[in-house]
């Protein structure tokens, strides 16, 4: 038996506002209403070092463009303690972004939002339907360090699955990548 930790399926997502590293997609600020809008919405929480993270961008690209053709919203929230992690600091948030990030990339600086969601891990994702409600949460696939090894997609199943109207079939996994970066 899995034990819970923090936001599970079934709960309702936790709200927040951000500061946006992103400007030019998104806005200043971006709250949970934006993301997830009149159709749902996938929250990731990520960084700008985990070799995890780096290794699946091209993959998260891909699957937050299938999310904003299906309606749904995407954003990144960056909760690593930028003060232990200088590359994960608001400026290196900001060089990330304008290398051609598609979505709005958010500051968790008081790491609250991390904290009441319970992220474990860079990359981990959350689907939220349009009602507030986490619907799937865990890992993008069950390999983010090479992407020629993936042999599950949960989170693109996921959204499938969600848009589709059906049943999400697989509603929690465990992530796999680098941990949280808790501030003492």
């Amino acid at each position: 038996m899995q034990t819970r930790r923090g936001v599970e399926p079934g709960d309702i997502a936790p709200e927040f506002n951000l500061s946006n590293a992103n400007e030019k997609v998104g806005g200043s600020d971006v709250d949970l209403k934006n993301v997830v809008a009149d159709g749902g919405g996938v929250i990731m929480f990520t960084c700008n070092h985990c070799p995890y993270v780096v290794a699946s961008e091209g993959r998260i690209e891909e699957v937050a463009e299938m999310a904003r053709a299906s309606g749904l919203g995407f954003i990144g929230i960056n909760s690593n303690d930028p003060e232990k992690y200088p590359t994960d600091n608001w400026e290196n948030m900001v060089k990330r972004a304008e290398k051609g990030m598609s979505y709005p990339y958010l500051h968790d600086a008081s790491q609250h939002v991390a904290a009441s969601y319970g992220a474990e891990r860079t990359p981990e994702f959350y689907l939220v339907s349009n009602e507030g409600n986490v619907i799937y949460r865990g890992r993008l696939d069950d390999s983010p360090r090479d992407p020629s090894s993936a042999s599950t997609s949960e989170l693109a199943d996921a959204i499938r699955e969600y848009v589709s109207g059906q049943r999400i079939s697989v509603p929690r996994t465990d992530s796999i990548g680098c941990s949280v970066k808790w501030k003492n």
